[in-house]
Protein backbone atom coordinates (compact mmCIF):
# COMPACT_ATOMS: atom_id res chain seq x y z
CA UNK A 1 0.00 0.00 0.00
CA UNK A 2 1.10 3.76 -0.87
CA UNK A 3 0.40 6.38 1.20
CA UNK A 4 0.11 9.62 -0.33
CA UNK A 5 -1.37 10.57 -3.79
CA UNK A 6 1.30 13.53 -4.09
CA UNK A 7 3.41 13.90 -7.05
CA UNK A 8 5.79 11.06 -5.80
CA UNK A 9 3.89 8.81 -4.34
CA UNK A 10 1.94 8.95 -7.85
CA UNK A 11 4.83 8.25 -9.68
CA UNK A 12 6.12 4.96 -7.04
CA UNK A 13 2.33 3.52 -8.21
CA UNK A 14 2.69 3.98 -11.84
CA UNK A 15 6.57 2.54 -11.84
CA UNK A 16 5.42 -0.55 -9.96
CA UNK A 17 1.98 -0.72 -11.82
CA UNK A 18 3.87 -0.72 -15.61
CA UNK A 19 6.09 -3.35 -14.65
CA UNK A 20 2.98 -5.70 -14.10
CA UNK A 21 5.45 -7.67 -10.51
CA UNK A 22 3.48 -5.77 -7.71
CA UNK A 23 -0.42 -5.55 -6.91
CA UNK A 24 -0.94 -2.28 -4.98
CA UNK A 25 -3.34 0.35 -3.13
CA UNK A 26 -3.07 4.08 -3.60
CA UNK A 27 -4.53 5.40 -0.34
CA UNK A 28 -5.14 9.38 0.68
CA UNK A 29 -7.71 11.39 2.22
CA UNK A 30 -7.52 13.51 -1.18
CA UNK A 31 -10.64 12.07 -2.83
CA UNK A 32 -9.56 14.51 -6.57
CA UNK A 33 -6.09 12.71 -7.05
CA UNK A 34 -7.38 9.41 -5.97
CA UNK A 35 -10.30 9.84 -9.19
CA UNK A 36 -7.74 10.43 -11.08
CA UNK A 37 -5.71 7.76 -9.98
CA UNK A 38 -8.79 5.22 -10.14
CA UNK A 39 -9.40 6.46 -13.72
CA UNK A 40 -5.69 4.92 -14.48
CA UNK A 41 -7.03 1.66 -13.18
CA UNK A 42 -5.66 1.76 -9.44
CA UNK A 43 -7.02 0.10 -6.25
CA UNK A 44 -7.38 3.40 -4.26
CA UNK A 45 -8.89 3.88 -0.99
CA UNK A 46 -9.67 7.14 1.24
CA UNK A 47 -7.33 7.52 4.48
CA UNK A 48 -7.07 9.56 7.15
CA UNK A 49 -3.58 9.08 8.17
CA UNK A 50 -4.03 10.44 11.46
CA UNK A 51 -6.49 7.80 12.51
CA UNK A 52 -4.49 5.19 14.39
CA UNK A 53 -7.01 2.77 14.27
CA UNK A 54 -8.01 3.05 10.86
CA UNK A 55 -4.66 2.69 9.53
CA UNK A 56 -3.78 -0.70 11.30
CA UNK A 57 -7.31 -2.04 10.08
CA UNK A 58 -6.55 -0.76 6.34
CA UNK A 59 -3.04 -2.39 6.41
CA UNK A 60 -4.52 -5.97 7.01
CA UNK A 61 -3.84 -8.06 3.77
CA UNK A 62 -0.54 -5.83 2.83
CA UNK A 63 3.04 -6.65 2.74
CA UNK A 64 4.84 -3.41 2.97
CA UNK A 65 3.71 -0.04 3.62
CA UNK A 66 5.15 2.84 1.54
CA UNK A 67 4.55 6.36 3.26
CA UNK A 68 4.32 9.23 0.60
CA UNK A 69 2.81 11.32 3.24
CA UNK A 70 4.13 14.36 4.70
CA UNK A 71 6.78 13.42 7.22
CA UNK A 72 4.90 14.59 10.61
CA UNK A 73 2.09 11.32 9.51
CA UNK A 74 4.79 8.96 9.29
CA UNK A 75 5.60 8.40 13.16
CA UNK A 76 2.14 7.03 13.38
CA UNK A 77 1.76 4.86 10.18
CA UNK A 78 4.83 3.19 11.50
CA UNK A 79 3.12 2.60 14.67
CA UNK A 80 0.56 1.19 12.71
CA UNK A 81 2.56 -0.80 10.70
CA UNK A 82 4.47 -2.35 12.82
CA UNK A 83 1.29 -3.14 15.04
CA UNK A 84 -0.25 -4.61 11.61
CA UNK A 85 3.22 -6.80 11.17
CA UNK A 86 4.01 -5.32 7.55
CA UNK A 87 7.45 -3.82 6.56
CA UNK A 88 7.45 -0.29 6.59
CA UNK A 89 9.63 2.37 4.27
CA UNK A 90 9.55 5.97 3.44
CA UNK A 91 10.71 8.96 2.14
CA UNK A 92 11.73 11.39 5.09
CA UNK A 93 14.43 13.90 5.64
CA UNK A 94 13.03 14.73 8.98
CA UNK A 95 16.20 13.77 11.25
CA UNK A 96 13.82 13.64 14.32
CA UNK A 97 10.77 11.24 12.17
CA UNK A 98 14.07 8.55 11.50
CA UNK A 99 15.20 8.51 15.27
CA UNK A 100 11.61 7.39 16.02
CA UNK A 101 11.06 5.13 13.51
CA UNK A 102 14.48 3.37 14.67
CA UNK A 103 13.12 3.04 17.85
CA UNK A 104 9.72 1.42 17.23
CA UNK A 105 12.05 -1.00 14.70
CA UNK A 106 13.49 -2.94 17.79
CA UNK A 107 10.27 -4.54 18.23
CA UNK A 108 9.75 -5.43 14.68
CA UNK A 109 8.56 -9.05 13.84
CA UNK A 110 11.19 -11.33 12.23
CA UNK A 111 10.46 -10.43 8.25
CA UNK A 112 9.47 -7.00 9.15
CA UNK A 113 11.80 -4.17 7.98
CA UNK A 114 11.44 -0.44 8.86
CA UNK A 115 13.21 2.14 5.96
CA UNK A 116 13.01 5.35 5.69
CA UNK A 117 14.55 8.05 3.95
CA UNK A 118 14.17 5.94 1.01
CA UNK A 119 14.00 8.50 -1.65
CA UNK A 120 17.23 10.79 -3.13
CA UNK A 121 18.62 12.27 -0.30
CA UNK A 122 18.51 10.28 1.65
CA UNK A 123 18.39 7.80 -0.16
CA UNK A 124 20.32 7.38 -2.95
CA UNK A 125 23.24 9.71 -1.93
CA UNK A 126 23.80 7.72 0.92
CA UNK A 127 24.05 4.65 -1.05
CA UNK A 128 26.53 5.58 -3.65
CA UNK A 129 28.18 7.74 -0.55
CA UNK A 130 28.91 4.69 1.32
CA UNK A 131 30.26 2.76 -1.99
CA UNK A 132 32.66 5.26 -3.27
CA UNK A 133 34.03 5.21 0.27
CA UNK A 134 33.99 1.40 0.61
CA UNK A 135 37.10 1.63 -1.98
CA UNK A 136 39.26 3.38 0.00
CA UNK A 137 41.50 1.67 2.73
CA UNK A 138 41.56 4.93 5.16
CA UNK A 139 38.97 7.11 4.05
CA UNK A 140 39.59 10.74 4.55
CA UNK A 141 36.68 12.98 3.81
CA UNK A 142 33.31 12.28 1.63
CA UNK A 143 31.43 14.85 0.56
CA UNK A 144 27.78 14.81 -0.99
CA UNK A 145 26.02 17.04 -2.81
CA UNK A 146 22.60 16.84 -4.15
CA UNK A 147 20.23 19.61 -5.85
CA UNK A 148 16.90 19.83 -7.71
CA UNK A 149 16.81 22.59 -9.86
CA UNK A 150 14.94 24.26 -12.97
CA UNK A 151 16.10 23.53 -16.16
CA UNK A 152 15.27 27.08 -17.22
CA UNK A 153 16.19 29.10 -14.26
CA UNK A 154 14.40 32.94 -14.96
CA UNK A 155 13.52 34.06 -11.76
CA UNK A 156 15.74 36.09 -9.17
CA UNK A 157 16.07 32.76 -6.96
CA UNK A 158 16.98 31.04 -9.60
CA UNK A 159 14.45 28.01 -8.75
CA UNK A 160 11.69 26.27 -8.73
CA UNK A 161 9.25 24.36 -6.65
CA UNK A 162 9.53 20.67 -8.08
CA UNK A 163 8.64 18.30 -4.64
CA UNK A 164 7.89 19.12 -1.02
CA UNK A 165 7.17 22.68 0.19
CA UNK A 166 7.06 21.67 3.76
CA UNK A 167 10.75 19.44 3.72
CA UNK A 168 12.12 22.31 1.76
CA UNK A 169 11.86 24.11 4.60
CA UNK A 170 13.24 21.76 6.58
CA UNK A 171 16.00 21.15 5.06
CA UNK A 172 17.11 25.07 5.03
CA UNK A 173 15.87 25.15 8.91
CA UNK A 174 17.46 22.66 10.41
CA UNK A 175 20.49 21.68 11.72
CA UNK A 176 22.61 20.04 9.88
CA UNK A 177 24.70 16.29 10.93
CA UNK A 178 28.10 16.13 9.91
CA UNK A 179 31.34 14.22 10.93
CA UNK A 180 34.21 17.31 11.41
CA UNK A 181 38.07 16.55 12.27
CA UNK A 182 36.68 12.89 12.99
CA UNK A 183 33.97 14.02 15.82
CA UNK A 184 30.33 14.38 15.29
CA UNK A 185 28.97 17.82 15.34
CA UNK A 186 26.03 20.36 13.80
CA UNK A 187 26.70 22.24 11.19
CA UNK A 188 24.32 25.69 10.49
CA UNK A 189 21.94 25.60 7.76
CA UNK A 190 22.60 28.08 5.08
CA UNK A 191 26.44 28.29 6.04
CA UNK A 192 29.71 26.28 4.52
CA UNK A 193 28.99 27.62 1.12
CA UNK A 194 31.27 26.92 -1.67
CA UNK A 195 31.22 27.40 -5.34
CA UNK A 196 31.80 25.17 -8.05
CA UNK A 197 31.72 24.03 -11.76
CA UNK A 198 30.34 21.61 -13.38
CA UNK A 199 29.71 21.15 -17.42
CA UNK A 200 30.43 24.43 -17.85
CA UNK A 201 28.20 26.16 -15.63
CA UNK A 202 28.40 27.87 -12.23
CA UNK A 203 27.11 26.55 -9.01
CA UNK A 204 27.11 27.32 -5.32
CA UNK A 205 26.42 24.87 -2.68
CA UNK A 206 25.43 25.07 1.26
CA UNK A 207 24.68 22.99 4.63
CA UNK A 208 21.22 21.66 4.35
CA UNK A 209 19.57 19.16 7.21
CA UNK A 210 18.90 15.74 6.47
CA UNK A 211 20.60 14.52 3.40
CA UNK A 212 22.61 11.87 5.18
CA UNK A 213 20.52 10.17 6.69
CA UNK A 214 22.38 7.47 9.18
CA UNK A 215 25.86 8.42 7.53
CA UNK A 216 27.39 10.23 10.75
CA UNK A 217 26.68 6.75 12.53
CA UNK A 218 27.72 4.51 10.01
CA UNK A 219 31.20 5.79 9.14
CA UNK A 220 31.88 7.51 13.36
CA UNK A 221 35.39 6.73 13.70
CA UNK A 222 36.02 6.06 10.13
CA UNK A 223 35.81 9.21 8.23
CA UNK A 224 37.65 12.78 9.24
CA UNK A 225 35.37 14.79 7.60
CA UNK A 226 31.85 14.18 6.26
CA UNK A 227 29.71 16.89 4.59
CA UNK A 228 26.28 17.13 2.99
CA UNK A 229 25.47 20.22 0.84
CA UNK A 230 22.34 21.60 -1.19
CA UNK A 231 23.66 22.57 -4.73
CA UNK A 232 21.65 25.55 -6.05
CA UNK A 233 22.21 28.41 -8.74
CA UNK A 234 25.08 30.80 -7.73
CA UNK A 235 23.16 33.86 -5.71
CA UNK A 236 20.02 31.46 -4.25
CA UNK A 237 21.50 30.97 -0.74
CA UNK A 238 21.91 34.90 -0.06
CA UNK A 239 18.14 35.24 -0.73
CA UNK A 240 17.31 32.47 1.30
CA UNK A 241 19.36 33.32 3.96
CA UNK A 242 17.40 36.62 4.01
CA UNK A 243 14.39 35.71 4.20
CA UNK A 244 15.17 32.40 6.84
CA UNK A 245 17.52 34.53 8.87
CA UNK A 246 17.23 38.55 8.23
CA UNK A 247 13.45 38.32 8.75
CA UNK A 248 13.30 35.66 10.84
CA UNK A 249 10.94 33.54 8.83
CA UNK A 250 13.25 29.90 9.75
CA UNK A 251 11.86 30.65 12.93
CA UNK A 252 9.69 27.69 14.45
CA UNK A 253 5.51 27.41 13.88
CA UNK A 254 3.77 30.40 12.58
CA UNK A 255 6.62 32.33 10.82
CA UNK A 256 7.96 28.94 8.80
CA UNK A 257 3.86 28.42 7.85
CA UNK A 258 4.34 31.79 6.28
CA UNK A 259 7.62 31.22 4.85
CA UNK A 260 5.75 28.07 2.89
CA UNK A 261 2.70 30.22 1.66
CA UNK A 262 5.40 33.05 0.72
CA UNK A 263 6.87 29.83 -1.48
CA UNK A 264 3.90 28.35 -2.61
CA UNK A 265 2.28 31.58 -3.58
CA UNK A 266 5.43 33.27 -5.03
CA UNK A 267 7.76 30.53 -6.86
CA UNK A 268 6.24 28.91 -9.61
CA UNK A 269 6.46 25.25 -10.00
CA UNK A 270 8.11 22.73 -12.85
CA UNK A 271 8.41 19.99 -14.47
CA UNK A 272 11.36 20.75 -16.31
CA UNK A 273 13.69 20.16 -14.17
CA UNK A 274 17.38 18.46 -13.34
CA UNK A 275 18.94 16.29 -10.26
CA UNK A 276 22.38 16.86 -10.11
CA UNK A 277 24.18 14.42 -7.83
CA UNK A 278 27.54 14.81 -6.87
CA UNK A 279 30.14 12.70 -4.89
CA UNK A 280 33.74 13.16 -4.12
CA UNK A 281 35.94 10.84 -1.33
CA UNK A 282 39.52 11.42 -0.51
CA UNK A 283 41.31 8.63 1.27
CA UNK A 284 44.24 6.23 1.24
CA UNK A 285 44.32 3.43 -1.53
CA UNK A 286 47.93 0.87 -1.58
CA UNK A 287 49.57 3.95 0.56
CA UNK A 288 48.55 6.46 -2.48
CA UNK A 289 46.42 9.41 -1.38
CA UNK A 290 43.53 9.54 -4.11
CA UNK A 291 40.40 11.17 -5.15
CA UNK A 292 37.40 9.98 -6.59
CA UNK A 293 34.29 10.73 -7.88
CA UNK A 294 31.08 9.83 -8.92
CA UNK A 295 28.48 12.55 -10.85
CA UNK A 296 24.67 11.57 -12.21
CA UNK A 297 22.85 13.89 -14.08
CA UNK A 298 19.25 12.76 -14.19
CA UNK A 299 16.73 14.83 -15.91
CA UNK A 300 13.08 15.14 -16.48
CA UNK A 301 11.18 12.58 -19.23
CA UNK A 302 8.85 9.42 -19.83
CA UNK A 303 8.81 6.65 -17.33
CA UNK A 304 5.87 4.04 -17.47
CA UNK A 305 4.03 5.90 -20.15
CA UNK A 306 3.88 9.75 -18.55
CA UNK A 307 6.03 12.54 -18.36
CA UNK A 308 8.01 12.58 -15.01
CA UNK A 309 10.27 15.48 -13.13
CA UNK A 310 13.41 14.56 -12.91
CA UNK A 311 13.44 14.51 -8.83
CA UNK A 312 10.03 12.73 -9.02
CA UNK A 313 12.28 9.93 -11.24
CA UNK A 314 14.72 9.93 -9.37
CA UNK A 315 13.21 9.53 -5.80
CA UNK A 316 10.88 6.89 -7.12
CA UNK A 317 13.42 5.07 -8.70
CA UNK A 318 15.71 4.89 -5.52
CA UNK A 319 12.19 3.94 -3.48
CA UNK A 320 10.74 1.02 -6.01
CA UNK A 321 14.89 0.11 -6.48
CA UNK A 322 15.09 -0.88 -2.55
CA UNK A 323 11.47 -1.83 -2.31
CA UNK A 324 12.30 -4.50 -4.68
CA UNK A 325 15.29 -6.04 -3.30
CA UNK A 326 13.68 -5.90 -0.23
CA UNK A 327 10.93 -8.51 -2.02
CA UNK A 328 14.07 -10.24 -3.91
CA UNK A 329 15.72 -11.02 -0.61
CA UNK A 330 18.91 -8.65 -1.00
CA UNK A 331 18.47 -6.91 2.09
CA UNK A 332 18.43 -7.64 5.67
CA UNK A 333 15.17 -9.75 7.14
CA UNK A 334 14.32 -7.44 10.38
CA UNK A 335 14.59 -4.32 11.99
CA UNK A 336 16.00 -1.12 11.14
CA UNK A 337 17.82 -1.37 7.62
CA UNK A 338 19.93 1.91 6.56
CA UNK A 339 20.22 2.60 3.08
CA UNK A 340 24.24 2.14 3.89
CA UNK A 341 22.78 -1.66 4.23
CA UNK A 342 21.39 -1.35 0.76
CA UNK A 343 24.94 -3.17 -1.92
CA UNK A 344 25.49 -0.52 -4.44
CA UNK A 345 26.00 -3.17 -7.43
CA UNK A 346 22.66 -5.05 -6.64
CA UNK A 347 20.97 -1.88 -6.38
CA UNK A 348 22.39 0.22 -9.28
CA UNK A 349 21.35 -2.87 -11.71
CA UNK A 350 18.16 -3.23 -10.45
CA UNK A 351 15.57 -2.84 -13.11
CA UNK A 352 13.89 0.19 -11.23
CA UNK A 353 17.43 2.05 -10.75
CA UNK A 354 18.11 1.97 -14.47
CA UNK A 355 17.17 5.76 -14.66
CA UNK A 356 19.97 6.17 -12.15
CA UNK A 357 22.18 3.80 -13.77
CA UNK A 358 22.12 5.73 -16.97
CA UNK A 359 22.50 9.01 -15.57
CA UNK A 360 25.83 8.53 -14.64
CA UNK A 361 28.56 10.21 -16.47
CA UNK A 362 31.41 7.96 -17.74
CA UNK A 363 34.50 10.34 -16.85
CA UNK A 364 33.56 10.84 -13.35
Amino acid sequence: MILGAGRIGCCIARILQHSKKYKLTVADSNTQALTELKQLKFAVLTLDFADSKTLRNAFQGYDAIISAAPFHFNVGIAKAALKAGLSYFDLTEDVATTKAIRLLSSKAKNGQIFMPQCGLAPGFIGILGNALGLQFEQLQTLKLRVGALPEFPTNQLMYNLTWSTEGLINEYCNPCEAISQGEYCQLKPLEGLETFSLDGKSYEAFNTSGGLGTLCETLAGKVSELTYKTIRFQGHRYLMDFLINGLHLGDSGKSRDLLREIFETAIAKTQQDVVIVFVTATGYVQGKLMQRSAYYKIYHGVIAGDHWSAIQIATASSMCGVIDMHFEGQLPRSGFVRQEDVPFRDYIKNPFCKPLAQARHQHA
